[in-house]
């Protein structure tokens, strides 16, 4: 075990997978506070601007506790700061330039598919859940704070590891503790090893893609010897993960002329997580078999609603939505013009006075 610490690390010693920016607690702070969506989102969520200077730092720890502040997470006393990686910092470019929808960080030292939220919520800050089904593969914790997709990141961590060759055969145990599985090869990631800023959270708030670990075994270097079985054991897993990406629904958005509208909102009935539309106005959204109301709204524009049905066959469904041009930009242009006053109705057949053709002419 003398190296079962290292390949997780950069050569400055920065532990990648937790460098990033605390994006889930600035979200609860805002939800204590009710912000969200109206004045915080609930997707796309900005980097803090303190994360992009150039000698950035970063003090998120491992473990429960601590309180929400925007951007970080924080405990008493404060965990020494670290520096933001290069690494780190081209990962997120790579992310903002290219519209991910489902990813894998491939991971070592333990057997099982773990996914978000890796960030445990302080108790004091999870608010009162609706009373649901008894679930036997979950237990009860008020500490776990589940996404708004957590049944679509389950089904995406079960496709992988029901169909590896072992994850599953968890009678022995885990690699280092007992099973955390429940015999099923997934847990959700603050419920087996809580930490914050990790590369998952980030993924799933910052951008659209869906983004889960996937630790291939106990063995962090496996002899030469062993990657041939490591192969077959893994080989229908990521082929069945990748076909994931197929699940859901897909489309363009434009206006009515045929041009794409860019950075236009997604929002899917019932999951309170959007998504954004990419540069060519097209969008993807992973979402389990069912019947959805699925909206288009985008800046200038009327919103659209329509009904789109999600198949258990591979094969996402083409939901494409077309916007209207809406006058309320040029409403609130000519309200701000009156001091955002109530504008005075003229009456028909009333000659106006030369104060009003003034008004009317200003506000023109």
């Amino acid at each position: 075990l003398g190296n079962w610490a290292l390949g997780h690390w950069t050569e400055e010693g920065y532990d990648l997978f937790e460098n990033f920016p605390d994006l889930a607690s600035a979200l609860w702070a805002a939800e204590e506070r009710r912000l969200v969506p109206h004045k915080f989102p609930n997707h796309h969520i900005p980097i803090p601007e303190h994360y992009l200077a150039e000698d950035a730092t970063v003090s998120h720890c491992t473990g429960h506790g601590g309180g929400a502040v925007m951007g970080r997470w924080c405990l008493t006393p404060p965990c020494p700061p670290r520096q933001v990686a290069a690494e780190t910092r081209a990962v997120m470019a790579w992310m903002d330039k290219n519209p991910f929808v489902l990813g894998a960080n491939l991971q070592g030292g333990e057997k099982l598919v773990s996914y978000p939220f890796d960030t445990a919520r302080p108790i004091s800050e999870v608010p009162a859940a609706a009373p649901r089904p008894p679930d036997d593969y979950e237990d009860d914790n008020p500490e776990l704070q589940e996404t708004p997709d957590h049944a679509i990141f389950r089904w995406l961590a079960i496709s992988y590891a029901s169909a590896h060759l072992t994850m599953t055969e968890t009678f022995r145990g885990g690699c280092h503790t007992q099973d955390m599985t429940n015999a099923m090869g997934i847990v959700q990631g603050a419920k087996w090893h809580p930490r914050a800023g990790s590369m998952n959270d980030f993924s799933y708030l910052h951008t659209n893609c869906l983004e889960l670990s996937i630790y291939l075994g106990c063995d962090k270097f496996p002899h030469e010897s062993e990657l041939q079985q490591e192969w077959e054991n893994n080989k229908e897993s990521l082929l069945t993960f990748m076909e994931q990406v197929h699940r859901g629904i897909k489309g363009l958005v434009t206006d009515q002329q045929g041009e794409p509208i860019a950075n236009a909102t997604i929002v899917v009935g019932g999951i309170n997580h959007n998504i954004k539309t990419a540069s060519g106005g097209d969008y993807w959204r992973i979402l389990n078999p069912g019947e959805y109301r699925v909206s288009a709204r985008a800046e200038g524009y009327n919103p659209s609603v329509k009904t789109c049905s999600v198949f258990y066959d591979i094969g996402a469904t083409q939901c494409n939505f077309v916007l209207s041009r809406s006058n309320w930009k040029r409403i609130r242009e000519i309200m701000a013009m009156n001091g955002n006053r109530p504008i005075r109705r003229i009456t028909p057949g009333r000659p106006m006075t030369p104060r009003e053709r003034m008004r009317l002419r200003m506000r023109l």
